[in-house]
């Protein structure tokens, strides 16, 4: 099966990368205060999803970028577990990933309804 990225996938899927990458940032104190967790772990974690994330949206040209893209959204639903706000964030990043890919892809014609 042949994956054929369009600058409009790229486009909206850096979007929600960018958008996501702010968040994964962002859980990193609330990890620490609200939820006790020990601040190297979630360092390493919120730190760690936000350069996931910028890496993936930097690779969006090719394929392997949406894999990776994929990944990083399973991963963001995983953090629920040091933030249990997590799961429900994650989830819908994960469903705005899907979206942004069957969208662009509509949008410029290259899947049929």
């Amino acid at each position: 099966m042949n994956f054929e990225v369009t600058p409009g996938m790229r486009r909206l899927g850096a979007s929600v990368l960018g958008m996501e990458a702010i968040v994964a940032g962002l859980i990193t104190p609330v990890a620490i205060v609200v939820g006790g967790v020990a601040p190297a772990l979630a360092v390493a974690v919120g730190i760690g999803l936000l350069v996931l994330c910028v890496v993936a949206a930097g690779l969006l040209k090719r394929p392997f970028g949406y894999v990776m893209g994929s990944v990083v959204q399973v991963l963001a639903i995983a953090t629920g577990f040091l933030v249990p706000t997590m799961f429900f964030l994650g989830a819908i990043f994960a469903a705005l990933w899907i979206t942004a890919i069957i969208v662009a892809r509509r949008v410029e014609g290259v899947t049929s309804r």
